[in-house]
């Protein structure tokens, strides 16, 4: 049985482009080297480090400069330095703004930072979304006032793929005197982002096929940001230990590789994903999307989400595994959990509905024809289960 991996948006397989740039830099001469030491192996390993940060602000653009870039090991990390430091950096400029604002459909690695910010003195608030996934400026707005230190709403949704618009959350934070962060790890590289304004982004390298364990957090240098974690000064002091080159450079290659031609490759996996919602989501099927919206420039092309009335999600994904297609029924964080997740209860889909909930990843590596076989597998699932 061939078996078709359909879930790229808890982790891609690893570009060649990226495998390419660790066998490089293990064949390079200064393999190993410290890339803060004074010597000669040492600088070439820093100025390898300072050409990755550029790949990364170049394929983020909004104006962000390769001293921006800070390596981190990826999206928790990135979402706890940046809530708690960007909280706490905002609070030091201004004593009065002691309050932050998430959006309630973060990721759980962004919404379980709020009890440590708490801890630290902040009132937490959501900003609730609509039924079609999207936070509204105007909801944002009625929250926003001169108490709030940071506004974090995510790029795109990793459960229904819906992409924020983040131009406009991020000047009506900035209109009320906040700052803002983005979790761009489902986005990234994906489709383009209006950044321009955020004042730190989130970079995660497995979704996008670097290896697992690499990421940055690209942060203006303007803006102020508490560390959470001391020692050597590595990364402006924002995140220190030393730095891995070798996961840096693979980040970089798998960052240039997803945003080459990256309006082209949207559109053809935007059509794919298009087919295949109108193959399972036939009249008489039994499947809905899970969002109302059209698939399109307001939601990743590689993420298909569907529910499934009157069946459970664990079900789906074994009766698929079974049969070869590996896909998963929402955040891969949040597996072994039977409740229906949180972003599906803050959208008000109804508790029978959300149960059956599946999450189809891919991007263009993935044909048609494996998409059609996963189609009508799904079909013979749901038909079989009735």
């Amino acid at each position: 049985m061939r078996r078709v991996y359909l879930d790229y948006a808890a982790s891609a397989p690893v570009r060649p482009e990226a495998l390419a740039a660790e066998r490089a830099y293990e064949e390079c001469s200064y393999a190993g080297a410290n890339p803060n030491s004074l010597h000669t192996a040492g600088r070439e390993a820093a100025r390898a480090l300072d050409g990755a940060r550029r790949d990364i602000a170049r394929c983020l653009g909004g104006r962000f400069r390769p001293m921006d870039v800070v390596f981190t090991s990826g999206g928790t990390e990135n979402n706890n330095l940046a809530l708690v430091g960007l909280a706490m950096g905002g609070r030091d400029r201004n004593r009065r703004r002691t309050r932050v604002i998430l959006s309630a459909i973060e990721h759980d690695s962004g919404l379980d930072v709020a009890p440590a910010l708490r801890d630290r003195g902040f009132e937490v608030e959501t900003v609730a979304p609509t039924r079609d996934g999207r936070i509204e400026c105007a909801a944002l707005e009625k929250m926003l006032g001169p108490d709030v230190a940071l506004v974090s709403v995510m790029a795109a949704n990793n459960e229904m793929g819906v992409v924020q618009p983040l131009g406009e959350l991020s000047k009506a934070a900035h209109r009320a005197g906040a700052l803002f962060y983005t979790d761009a790890a489902q986005g990234f590289g994906k489709v383009s982002l209006d950044v321009s304004d955020c004042d730190a982004v989130g970079v995660v390298g497995h979704k996008i096929g670097a290896p697992v364990g690499t990421g940055a957090l690209v942060v203006r240098t303007c803006v102020p940001l508490r560390p959470t974690s001391f020692g050597g000064g590595q990364e402006r002091g924002i995140r220190p230990g030393t730095q891995d080159v070798r996961g840096a450079l693979a980040l970089a290659a798998a960052a240039k590789a997803s945003c080459a031609h990256l309006e082209v490759t949207r559109r053809e996996v935007a059509e794919r994903a298009e087919r295949l919602y109108a193959l399972v989501c036939a009249e008489g099927t039994g499947i809905v999307p899970t969002t109302p919206c059209e698939v399109g420039a307001d939601r990743l092309p590689g993420m298909v989400s569907l529910l499934v009335g009157g069946l459970d999600s664990e079900t789906l994904v074994l009766q698929l595994d079974a049969r070869g297609f590996e896909v998963s029924a929402a955040s891969a964080c949040a597996s072994g959990s039977t409740a229906p997740s949180h972003v599906l209860t803050a959208m008000g889909v109804p508790g029978p509905l959300a149960t059956g909930s599946l999450r189809v990843s891919f991007d263009e590596r993935v044909p048609w024809e494996e998409l059609e076989r996963f189609g009508n597998a799904l079909l013979e699932v749901v038909a079989s289960a009735r």
